[in-house]
């Protein structure tokens, strides 16, 4: 009997396909078969993690029909979301290069190869939904999220939101998740020192089921790129930023008062001057500031843990435990 993580060991696919699934019912079957169609005629041997991040209706069920054993399921004990569902497919997969893809069938598998064949010159593959199959609702706001977050974050590629991306083993290894961060994967990436590419992918109308995102998405988009933005430039050094601050808010309020000490010493009275508690205030607040910078380098190698309870496991079964 062996655990976990002897089976990461030995017997290690070439290529790993994540799937993360929500009320997928439908589109499961014809997902796999076309999978299947393309895997077949690549040689490599293969994994498909399907992550069913908490479906209320029969998705693990279409999915436990399936009979192929390079299926692996894991399942949500309810829905955490698309980061969560990532973050744990790339925990468990086993290939030297992993494709993520979206369960709805808008992501076509024939673009494996070319996937595979572009991460021979790049450590990160996003796909570039060129002519994408969505209404203007959901395009419109994707353009522009897309251009704010190549301007802010320096990465060069179009689609920061297309699922379907393409990796090397040691990406994933070393890219962690949370929130709703899987839209910044490319800016994180960049951010570890990898190189990110981009190809043009096909992409086809939703037939089955409804979209998950809804107007809130944007909102939280913004929040989220915010927090990147500051991870990427802060997260090992929390002073430069919080302390940065302080320093001209405590410089400003001690001008404020040597200003005032002056004209104290000149003989004008400043008891009653809205500016003294200007400077006092300036002076405390800069400390506040700089003290929170200190605290933020204290924590900054404290460990973020996963978010999600896995609820069944076929890794589990398949290994006795």
């Amino acid at each position: 009997m062996y655990s976990i993580q002897d089976d990461n060991i030995f017997n290690k696919p070439d290529l790993s396909i994540i799937i993360p699934v929500y009320d997928e019912e439908e589109n499961i079957v014809e997902l796999y078969e076309n999978l299947y169609s393309i895997l077949s005629e690549l040689d490599r041997t293969y994994e498909i993690i399907f992550v069913d991040d908490g479906s209320t209706d029969n998705t693990f069920q279409e999915i436990k029909a399936i009979q192929n054993s390079n299926i692996r399921i894991v399942r949500f004990q309810r829905n955490y979301g698309k980061a969560a569902a990532l973050s744990c497919g790339f925990r468990k997969s086993r290939g030297e290069f992993v494709i993520t893809l979206d369960g709805d069938l808008q992501d076509d598998p024939k673009e494996i190869p070319r996937f595979l064949e572009k991460l021979k010159e790049f450590d990160m593959v996003s796909g570039w939904k060129v002519k994408r199959q969505d209404p203007l609702s959901k395009t419109f706001p994707s353009k522009c999220f897309n251009k704010l977050t190549r301007l802010i974050t320096g990465v060069k590629i179009n689609d920061f939101n297309c699922g379907y991306k393409g990796y090397r083993r040691e990406v994933v290894k070393n890219i962690s998740l949370y929130g709703d961060f899987h839209r910044y994967i490319p800016a994180l990436a960049h951010w570890k020192g990898y190189s990110v590419g981009e190809i043009e992918v096909e992409h086809h109308p939703r037939i089955h089921g409804k979209s998950k995102y809804g107007v809130e998405r944007l909102l939280k988009g913004c929040l989220d790129l915010m927090t990147v933005t500051f991870l990427m430039l802060y997260k090992k050094r929390p002073l430069h930023m919080f302390g940065g601050i302080g320093l001209v808010l405590s410089f400003s309020g001690i001008a404020i008062s040597l200003y005032l000490l002056l004209l104290w010493i000149t003989g004008t009275p400043i008891g009653d001057r809205p500016l003294l508690m200007l400077g006092i205030l300036l002076t405390v607040i800069g400390a506040q500031f700089v003290s929170l910078g200190l605290i933020g380098e204290l924590i900054t190698n404290t460990r973020n843990n996963d978010d999600y309870i896995i609820k069944f496991d076929s890794y589990e079964l398949e290994n006795g435990r």
